[in-house]
């Protein structure tokens, strides 16, 4: 399956769980907090059970790693080609009440994404690319069978102005804002989950760069749309990002994103 098709595959998917997503935000629920001191959701949950069961039926016998069932114990058998969901990127900011927050879902082969999608359900807005990266609207919990509204989406030249980065609004760590101030910034604005991505590929915006770590859910389905829109995304020191190792619970050092241009590495005693 080519990579445009396997994105509008995913994208249908992420559109589909953003119904009870938006549903529970709309009449609230209780938080409970994993071992790991993340939080998690009614919505975390329900929206990774239509995940799980809409990704069996598209992709069968192609494994998945969906952040909740990790969490759970799941262990998967990982072959080259695999399903990495985050069924709700930003909880923190669900619980918040903000809309910045998002379901992913991405296809990842020989340790690179190759596909993916990301919806903003109180934005009613999706991303999703595979060779190209396009945005569509669509209500939450839709049945989006025609992608045809989909508007294709390139990053951007940046401004002789100065840079202007997106920085976590949850999770600000030293070494990434040491890493800011050595660039020519003009401005930064806080967003929260992976819409951030979204906004470089979309050319919004110019970096996007987080130092600390990270899970390979978090990032997978931005990495694919921020590539396929003619962006740049590495880890810190800007070797190549490998997505599917589970000894380190699926953990990467961060990385730094970007327009159609490469971002300087960063300093390892600084990122350390």
């Amino acid at each position: 399956m080519p990579p445009d098709t396997l994105a509008r595959s995913l994208v249908r998917i992420a559109i589909a769980a953003g119904g009870p997503v938006a549903s529970v935000y709309s009449r609230g629920c209780a938080t409970r907090w994993k071992v790991d001191g993340s939080p998690v959701t009614e919505a975390d949950l329900a929206a990774e059970r239509l995940i799980l069961e809409r990704l069996s039926a598209a992709f069968p016998g192609i494994p998945v790693v969906a952040e909740e069932s990790v969490a759970a114990g799941h262990r998967s058998e990982l072959g080259p080609r695999f399903l990495l969901v985050d069924p709700l990127d930003g909880t923190r900011e669900f619980i918040a009440q903000r809309n910045e927050f998002t379901v992913n879902v991405a296809m990842i082969e020989d340790g690179r994404p190759i596909a993916g999608a990301i919806y903003a359900p109180l934005l009613g807005q999706a991303w999703f690319g595979g060779t190209s990266s396009y945005t569509v609207a669509a209500p939450p919990g839709s049945e989006v069978a025609d992608l045809t509204s989909a508007r294709r989406i390139r990053v951007r030249v940046p401004p002789d102005t100065g840079l202007v980065a997106l920085v976590s609004r949850s999770h600000a760590d030293p070494a990434t804002e040491s890493y800011l101030s050595c660039l020519p910034l003009a401005e930064r604005r806080p967003m929260g989950s992976s819409l951030k991505f979204c906004r470089v590929a979309e050319g919004m915006v110019d970096v996007y760069p987080r130092l600390g770590g990270i899970r390979e859910w978090d990032i997978a389905a931005g990495h694919a749309i921020l590539q396929a829109a003619g962006g740049t995304m590495t880890a810190p020191d800007r070797a190549t990002l490998r997505y599917g190792d589970p000894t380190e619970g699926f953990r990467l050092p961060g990385f730094l994103a970007s327009g159609g241009f490469s971002l300087p590495a960063s300093d390892p005693v600084v990122a350390a």
